[in-house]
C-alpha cells in the first residue's frame, strides 16, 4: 500500500523512459516539483506529502505495537542520542560520497537519468520545505523498510541475510525511475543501513543519516543549480 505500490510505479516509469528513442542519460526526472501554481497552496500541497510520509511510517510503528514491540525494541528511544548521532554522520559519510560518485558514473555510462532533486521555484519556504521533505523521506522508509519489515520477516522465520537483501532489494525497487543506478545505489545502501540496524538495534541513526543526505541533495541542488557545469 505504501512503498510497494511506489516500487511498482517506479518500474513503469522506467520502462515508460526505456520505450522512448531518447537515451536515460538524456532524459531528466525531477523529485521535488511545484504542486500548485500559487504560490502558498504549492506550499500547503508540499507540507501535505510530508504528512503523508510521517502518516506511513506512523502505520509501521502502530503494527509492530499491535503485535507488543515498542520503540526502544527497534531503536527509536531517546537512551542513546550521542552514539546515535555519531553513528549518522558515519553512515552519511558511508554513503554519501561514494554514492555521488556512483550516480555520476551511473549517469555518465547511460544507465541512469539526470536527476533533478528539486525544481521547486525560489520561494521563501523553499529550504524549509525540502529539509521537511528530507526528513518524511528518511522517517516513511527507515521506519517501514527496516523497522517494520525486516522485524516482520524474521518473525515469519525468515533468515538475517535473506531478509535484509528483501528490505534492500524493496528500498531500491522504488528508486527505479531513476534508472538502474538509482536502483543498484539504493539498494546497496539498503544492504549497509539495514546490516547496521541488524548490528546495533538502532534505527535512529538511520532516519538522521538519511535525512542529512537528502537535505545536502535537495538544498545543495538549489543552491548549485545553474551556477556549476557538472550538474546535470
Amino acid at each position: 500500500m505504501t512503498l510497494g505500490l511506489s516500487g511498482m510505479r517506479s518500474l513503469v516509469r522506467l520502462l515508460d523512459s526505456l520505450l522512448q528513442p531518447t537515451p536515460l542519460n538524456q532524459q531528466s526526472v525531477a523529485i521535488n516539483v511545484p504542486q500548485a501554481r500559487a504560490d502558498l497552496l504549492d506550499l500547503v500541497a508540499q507540507l501535505l506529502g510530508v504528512l503523508q510520509l510521517a502518516a506511513w511510517g506512523g502505520i509501521g510503528l502502530y503494527l509492530l505495537w499491535r503485535t507488543g514491540i515498542k520503540l526502544r525494541v527497534i531503536g527509536l528511544d531517546g537512551t542513546r542520542k550521542l552514539a546515535d548521532s555519531l553513528g549518522a554522520l558515519g553512515l552519511a559519510a558511508i554513503i554519501g560520497i561514494p554514492g555521488l560518485a556512483f550516480y555520476f558514473a551511473a549517469w555518465g555510462l547511460g544507465l541512469n537519468l539526470a536527476v533533478k532533486p528539486s525544481t521547486l521555484d525560489n520561494a521563501w519556504w523553499m529550504s524549509v520545505a525540502l529539509i521537511l521533505a528530507a526528513a518524511g523521506n528518511a522517517w516513511a522508509e527507515e521506519v517501514l523498510v527496516v523497522g517494520y519489515l525486516i522485524t516482520r520477516l524474521h518473525q515469519l522465520g525468515w533468515r538475517q541475510y535473506t531478509a535484509l537483501f528483501a528490505a534492500a532489494v524493496l528500498r531500491g525497487s522504488y528508486h527505479l525511475y531513476q534508472g538502474f543506478g538509482g536502483f543498484v545505489g539504493n539498494l546497496i545502501m539498503g544492504l549497509v543501513f539495514g546490516f547496521y540496524w541488524q548490528r546495533t538495534r538502532r534505527l535512529w541513526p538511520l532516519v538522521i543519516a538519511h535525512t542529512i543526505l537528502d537535505v545536502v541533495a535537495f538544498v545543495g541542488y538549489t543552491m548549485l543549480r545553474g551556477k556549476v557545469s557538472w550538474l546535470p
